[in-house]
């Protein structure tokens, strides 16, 4: 009886020991199915084309649109001086003035001596009249009237030397006073009140900042793209948010040799000062009229070597598409009254089209025919 009792109990644990491994099993394969099932949490955004002109981006150095030194014609002692590094001013403006002590001296003597050399015409052309009424009467001799007659003409030549430093007195005078040749601002100012100045010395230096120039370079394979008159845009670093608007005015006749790049420049207005001569500019220059394009957020695209490749879905499925790229472009997005935010896209050329749905975030642990579950951000933001 007990030899059975304890076969009995024997069979009881041997079945439940089969029944726990079955049940091991089956959970091992449920979990085994589970890891086979699970999903990547993907954002998506709809594939769109955008209208958008052709361009060629560029790096430019913005430069006064004309840069002038002022000088003293004449010798003497600055005694004014009106401007100051950074003063806006006028053409015409009077910038500063040298001691006119001396030159209205000078205006005074030259006048006087023109007096004198008019007095001098007057009482020898009389003299002349008088010597020739005798001559004809043959009371002189000729040597006598010949005389007369070259007196008469020194007289004349006198009175013009006179009249000739008289007006280079005065105009000595009237350049004592320095006027801005344009308007501007004072970039330097190179000497003080009270200086003693040379004819020549340079006083200041002004530059003129509405419009400026704008000068960058060129590859050479975008050359035949350049026309004069097309528009560019540019922003600065310093205001990042802000774009710049000119046209292109002139193409450098040659290529640089070393850099086979070619020098272009544009006018740029710059009506309320906010650019500056000296900021780097991040330049686009338009090529052609608008176009539809189809763009992707950057960070959609995967590279692998030589290769690039998205994600897109399909019924919550990935496909994995090799696609060819054209250029780069920063886009200023705008998305229920958020703060403007500048994204950088690029154009698809081909390999994907419009309206599928491309993987932005997530991508990087996907491979082909993958099971993705697509979550909503509101951050995100279309062109």
């Amino acid at each position: 009886m007990k030899k059975r009792f304890l076969l009995s109990l024997s069979y009881c644990l041997l079945f439940t020991a089969c029944c726990l491994l079955s049940a091991a099993g089956c959970e091992k394969k449920k979990e085994t199915k589970q890891v086979k099932e699970k999903v990547i949490n993907v954002q998506v955004q709809p594939v769109k084309k955008k209208s958008l002109r052709p361009f060629i981006s560029a790096i430019g150095t913005l430069n006064p649109y004309e840069e002038v030194a002022v000088s003293t014609e004449i010798d003497g002692i600055l005694k004014d001086v009106n401007a100051d590094d950074g003063t806006k001013v006028l053409k015409g403006m009077l910038l500063a003035a040298v001691d006119d002590t001396d030159y209205s001296l000078e205006v005074e003597r030259s006048y006087a001596a023109l007096k004198e050399a008019e007095a001098n015409l007057s009482n020898t052309k009389l003299e002349y009249q008088r010597k020739e009424e005798l001559y004809k009467k043959g009371l002189i001799t000729r040597q006598q009237f010949d005389d007369v007659t070259t007196k008469l003409s020194l007289s004349e030549a006198e009175l013009e030397k006179a009249k000739s430093s008289l007006s280079i007195a005065k105009q000595r005078l009237s350049k004592v006073k320095i006027y801005s040749p344009l308007s501007g601002i004072v970039k330097e100012k190179k000497v003080s009140a009270g200086s003693y100045v040379k004819s020549g010395s340079p006083i200041f230096s002004i530059i003129q900042i509405n419009p400026l120039k704008l000068n960058f370079s060129v590859g050479e394979k975008d050359v035949g793209k350049l026309k004069l008159g097309q528009d560019i845009a540019l922003t600065v670093y310093a205001l990042p948010e802000k774009e710049f608007n000119g046209k292109l005015n002139i193409i450098s006749p040659f290529l640089d040799e070393k850099t086979r790049t070619l020098q272009a420049e544009a006018v740029i207005p710059n009506s309320n000062n906010l650019l500056k001569p000296g900021f780097f500019a991040n330049v686009i220059l338009y090529t052609g009229s608008p176009k539809d394009i189809i763009l992707v957020p950057d960070t959609s695209l995967i590279y692998e070597g030589e290769k690039i490749k998205v994600f897109v879905v399909e019924n919550r499925i990935t496909k994995e598409r090799l696609v060819k790229v054209g250029q780069k472009l920063k886009i200023q997005l705008i998305n229920n009254g958020q703060q403007p935010a500048v994204q950088e896209y690029a154009e698809i050329i081909e390999g994907i089209k419009e309206g599928e749905q491309v993987v932005v975030a997530g991508q990087q642990n996907l491979s082909d025919n993958v099971k993705v579950n697509i979550v909503e951000d509101s951050r995100v933001q279309t062109p």
